[in-house]
Formats: structure tokens, sequence, C-alpha cells
């Protein structure tokens, strides 16, 4: 809903604020069409030159809706899924991108994280992957980008185990710019958006383009989009869903591989 994602414009600057603090910011269709528009429409705009993503509450985003995961794994979700336009407007923009992160910092709410340009994180930002400990696989290219800038050892601990990063080990792995504290994220992401809003915004846009292969990384998502798809149509993926419903731990011992 519209009312769940805040979009404001100041001077060059365009702000996208997650607004569903209830719900930890949790992703629903709705809202990832919302943002992909406000993406691709800032993209066209010469009035906006840098995008800054943030999140009301006590955290960034708590990830995937779980209840319409659910819903999609058991066949009663249809329609357009939004989350791929969203990110392919990601991969595509040629516009700045500024996120200020705190609190958690979910599944896309990470891997979103790897197609901004500058990331700062609040003090107690936790980055957490959970793809696979919810029988899953990454996603928004992450499964080379994240590789590509921490290492794959370190890439595959953040997949496989599912654990929390925490700031400074993120700033220090190359996830992020800066951290600082949370009384002063939003002011220190405003003022790192207005200087690049100062800069010169064709070659800024021309650098960015330079630096990033968008088609590369289109293809990446939509290979991983049909594992993804597969993979929650699965018994593994069944016994997550219904674990998480029940609050119990999953136990996949008994389904076989495929």
């Amino acid at each position: 809903m519209a009312s769940e994602i805040q979009i404001e414009q100041a001077g060059s600057v365009l702000t996208i604020t997650l607004n569903r603090a209830d719900k930890k910011n949790a992703l629903t269709n709705a809202m990832y069409g919302t943002l992909a528009d406000a993406i691709e429409q800032a993209a066209h705009d010469d009035a906006v030159r840098v995008v800054v993503l943030q999140g009301e509450g006590d955290s960034f985003t708590a990830g995937n809706d779980v209840g319409e995961f659910a819903a999609i794994a058991s066949g009663m979700h249809s329609g357009e899924r939004h989350v791929h336009r969203f990110l392919h407007a990601l991969a595509k923009s040629a516009l700045p991108i500024v996120a200020a992160v705190h609190g958690k910092a979910v599944g896309i709410g990470t891997t979103m994280l790897l197609h901004c340009d500058y990331v700062l994180l609040a003090e107690d930002a936790e980055l957490i992957t959970p793809f696979v400990n919810l029988a899953l696989v990454p996603e928004a290219a992450s499964s080379y980008l994240l590789p590509l800038r921490i290492g794959h050892a370190r890439a595959f601990e953040m997949f496989a185990l599912g654990g929390p990063l925490d700031a400074q080990t993120a700033m220090a792995w190359g996830i992020a710019n800066k951290v600082c504290s949370n009384q002063t994220l939003r002011a220190d992401a405003r003022r790192v958006a207005e200087q690049l809003a100062e800069k010169p915004a064709g070659s800024l846009r021309a650098m960015k383009t330079l630096m990033r292969e968008a088609e590369a990384l289109i293809s990446q998502m939509d290979a991983e989009s049909a594992v993804f798809q597969e993979r929650l149509g699965s018994a593994e993926a069944k016994e997550a869903f219904t674990a998480f419903a029940q609050k119990r731990k999953p136990d996949f011992s008994k389904i076989a591989q495929r």
C-alpha cells in the first residue's frame, strides 16, 4: 500500500521510507510495486539526483512478508510478483542510491544493499540472510555480488548459516561505508546525499553505469528467481514455513534431497 511506503522529495534528493513499522517493515507485493514505481520514475526525472532508502520503527526491514510467502508456496497467491520489477529497477538505476540502515535488515533488506552506492549502518544494525534456513536461495543477484564483494568463504557463511552480521563487521568486510549512531543516521545519510547531489549528475551516472554490468546482474537475478520459485514449492520450504508458523525448529532430516 502507498501508505506503507513514504516518498518525499526535498531539493534533488528523493527519500523512500519503508513505513510498516508494526510488521518490522516486512515487504508485501504491493509495497514492492510502489518501490519499483518510485525507483523507475526517479530514473527518468531530471529533478532527482540522489535516492535515499530508509525505514521507520526499530528495523530497516524484516525482509519478505512470510505470510505472503506461505501463500505463494501453497499456490494460493497468483499474479505478478513486483519484487522482480523492484530488483530490476535497482540493477538498472544509474542514480546514486544511499541506504540508511538501522536494526535488522533481513533477506532482501541485506541483499538490496549490494545495489546501493553508499551504505550507512547504525550501531545496532544487523544484516541477516536466512535464505537457506527457509529452504530457499539468495536473490537480487547476491549469489554473484556478495562473494564478489566479501569473498566466497564469508558469503557462504552468511548464506548457509544465516547468522546476524553486526555493523562494524559489515563495514570491515566492505558491505557498508560507515557506521554511525542511531541518533545521527538519517542526518548523516542526508548529508552524503546532498554532497552527491552537488556533483555533476551526468558524470556521476556515467561513472556508476561503467562500474556495473546491469544486464549481467539482471540475468543472474532471473536465474536465481527460477530456482527460488522452484524451492518455494519444495517439501523443504513447506516444512520451513510450517515450522515458522508453529514456532518450532524445522526438521529437514527425513526430506529427500533434490
